[in-house]
């Protein structure tokens, strides 16, 4: 599918951000227009500097974009089939919470790879394949409708970080306990509770997977995920600054090492980055937030 691709990197009062436009689809074509007339509206906006981004903006992500995704969910799957089968009996006890966050890791991966196809970067090239992996990855996250969980996060993308935006608080649950439970009663259902339950019973009484195997590797690890993806990809990166926000994404990026931004949420914390390249994958953030670092540097 073509693209067309602008990058623009706004440096006054050391505040970077870049105006993307991709237009790859309907929806696409909506975040462009709206992008740019907010950036031709926003106060203090009067140094721009292209960058060339030509190493990002290549085919590379029409290849490696589903082997990461269909690595996660493999991985995954393979690791939760071992983990339910293990006699715990025989299972060295140091070993179950190192067990546990790595299921966390890849529970939390499986968002991720969801969220990406959100944006079209998992499968850029088939848009068929692209909804297939995301609607996948959501429902052995959780039972979610990637349709819904779409609509969301593109209203999340038009109005961050305001009454509109389905992802930030209501004024009142500012606190992270408050806002997390907000959060999951926005986007949690009777009915995903009630196929989790069945879905639990079945393991239990049909397969016979013992219920401590099915609680440490397979629900804790799940919530634990949630809450890791709250706090990193959204509580810190969109909690209102004490200055208040600096850019028209309303966003921040939480300028951890690559490792350990890896480790904390797949890079999902480079955020200001994300809202600003959309269309990049999760292992695509890291060099365009060294590239508008060194940018903003030269500035």
């Amino acid at each position: 599918m073509p693209r067309l691709e602008v990058s623009i990197v706004n440096c006054s009062d050391n505040n970077c951000f870049v105006l993307s436009i991709a237009l790859a689809s309907a929806s696409g074509l909506n975040l462009f227009n709206r992008e740019i007339n907010m950036i031709l509206t926003t106060p203090n906006s009067a140094t721009f500097q292209v960058i060339e981004n030509k190493e990002l903006l290549n085919h590379k992500n029409t290849v490696y974009g589903p082997l990461f995704a269909f690595g996660i969910i493999s991985l995954w799957a393979v690791s939760l089939s071992i983990f339910l089968a293990t006699n715990l009996a025989k299972f060295p006890v140091y070993f179950i919470l190192p067990a546990m966050l790595w299921q966390m890791f890849l529970y939390t991966g499986l968002f991720i790879t969801a969220h990406d196809a959100m944006h079209g970067a998992v499968c850029p090239q088939s848009v068929r394949i692209n909804r297939f992996i995301g609607s996948l990855a959501v429902i052995i996250y959780g039972l979610f409708s990637y349709k819904e969980l779409l609509q969301k996060h593109w209203l999340h993308h038009h109005h961050p970080a305001s009454d509109r935006d389905p992802d930030f608080h209501d004024g009142k649950h500012t606190n992270f306990i408050g806002w997390y439970l907000y959060f999951m009663r926005r986007y949690g259902s009777w009915k995903q509770f009630i196929g989790l339950t069945v879905i639990y019973q079945s393991a239990h009484l049909i397969f016979h997977i013992p219920q401590l195997n099915l609680i440490l590797f397979w629900i804790v690890p799940s919530i634990l995920s949630s809450i890791q993806l709250f706090y990193f990809g959204t509580f810190l990166t969109h909690k209102e600054p004490v200055e208040g926000f600096k850019n028209h994404h309303r966003a921040q990026t939480n300028p951890l090492p690559v490792l350990w931004s890896l480790i904390t949420c797949y890079h999902f914390g480079y955020h200001e980055e994300h809202h600003a390249y959309p269309q990049l994958a999760w292992w695509q953030l890291p060099a365009i937030h060294k590239k508008l670092n060194s940018t903003c540097e030269r500035v």
